[in-house]
């Protein structure tokens, strides 16, 4: 490490390495790594989209270019279960996609690609690197104080991007509020497991008060390994812990299958955070409170505020000028990219958690044997006046 950047990133997930990259192009970039290796521990689903629609308007490969090498299955089916067992079955054909709706992955080979990448364009990479404080003067951010082994360092730089996840350590030194309310984090718990008995290339998921009143997902690995897993939100925490709900889930479809790794956390659920930059300083990824409040899917909207903000810092750097005004640049591409979408999704997921198993029931049942031409708000609302009208006053809240 030198003493001086043009921009430090602070966390190597997949916006820190699209930030640290894309700011490479013409400036002198550190990226700071907490943990002893990038891409561990896994700590998600590991499922990407690969069709563009409202919801998605990018895709994993408007930022990287799929490798076999980290690819453990493609999706060409989506199986929503209610809680009385009623099915919704979704494929390309439903959405008019020539080709899988997505991938999964193997995360800590897809993290060390970015990584790989970023190094490769001549970002130098720390790791075993802790942030413990900003250096801040006349308001500005101006770099960042690391411990490095035991060692305390102070390195400066003229933009800081943050990337340190939930609840953003270096977000909140800078004076921007980070918490999460309890409605809006979902209390997770997944095994990869093997031996499953699982439908080859389709993700399962599964709603109701049976696995939390969250959602539960299998997300097929290749052969009969899969990521099993529930999100429960912080509304309906309860004394039961999610792992509890996991067993009884794992118990009750997959009884032959051995877990064989465990993950256990938190993913926001939120809207967008009011404020993503200040002088010298940008949010991104988990950090930004990007992920899909709907799902908590956070790769590819990871990757485009990462890829947005390495570019705004590299102008920010060119033209001498880091402050808040400036790196506003960010925060506007953002807002009409992936953010154009968030209030949206954020709606439908308020709806989902106030609904009970029997309108879970009636939801599925309305969606079941939907076409094509359907998918949009005209045809919706005409699958509800005539499937269950009921609910269209309760749905219709989302738009």
């Amino acid at each position: 490490m030198k003493d001086e950047y043009d921009v430090i990133v602070v966390g190597a997930g997949p916006a820190g390495c699209l930030a640290a990259r894309n700011a490479a192009a013409q400036c002198d970039v550190l990226l700071v790594e907490k943990r002893q290796a990038i891409g561990e521990p896994t700590r998600c689903a590991e499922g990407v989209p690969l069709w563009q629609s409202p919801l998605f308007p990018k895709s994993l490969s408007d930022y990287v270019q799929p490798n076999p090498k980290w690819i453990a299955s493609e999706v060409r089916q989506i199986r929503a279960t209610s809680p009385d067992g009623t099915t919704v079955e979704v494929s390309g054909d439903t959405f008019g996609v020539d080709g899988p709706l997505g991938l999964v992955i193997e995360r800590k080979l897809f993290d060390r690609q970015l990584a790989k990448e970023a190094a490769r364009v001549g970002v130098d990479i720390t790791v075993r690197t802790r942030a413990r404080g900003l250096i801040i003067d006349e308001d500005m951010v101006r770099g960042v104080r690391v411990n490095r082994l035991g060692d305390d360092f102070e390195l400066r730089a003229k933009v800081v991007i943050a990337a340190d996840g939930v609840e953003s350590q270096v977000g909140r030194w800078s004076g921007i509020n980070t918490t999460l309310k309890l409605n809006d984090i979902a209390s997770c718990a997944q095994y990869y497991a093997e031996n499953v008995d699982v439908a080859e290339k389709t993700v399962d998921i599964y709603y109701g008060s049976h696995i939390g009143g969250g959602y539960a997902w299998v997300f097929p690995k290749g052969g009969k390994a899969a990521n099993v897993g529930l999100a429960v939100p912080g509304s309906k925490l309860s004394a039961k812990r999610p792992i509890d709900y996991l067993n009884e889930l794992m118990a009750t479809y997959f009884p032959g299958a051995q877990p064989i790794g465990l993950v256990l956390g938190g993913t926001p659920i939120s809207d967008a955070l009011h404020t993503i930059v200040r002088n010298g300083l940008m949010l991104v990824g988990d950090a930004a409170h990007h992920t899909d409040p709907l799902t908590g899917g956070g790769i590819v909207p990871a990757l485009e505020s990462g890829s947005i903000a390495g570019n705004v810092a590299r102008k920010a750097v060119h033209t001498n000028d880091p402050s808040a005004k400036v790196l506003r640049e960010y925060e506007g591409e953002w807002n009409s990219s992936f953010g154009a979408t968030r209030k949206f999704t954020y709606n439908i997921k308020e709806l989902a958690a106030s609904l009970s198993d029997g309108e879970i029931n009636r939801v599925i049942r309305v969606f079941k044997g939907i076409q094509p031409k359907e998918l949009n708000l005209k045809g919706i609302t005409m699958r509800f006046l005539k499937e269950d009208p009921r609910l269209l006053l309760k749905v219709r809240r989302i738009f």
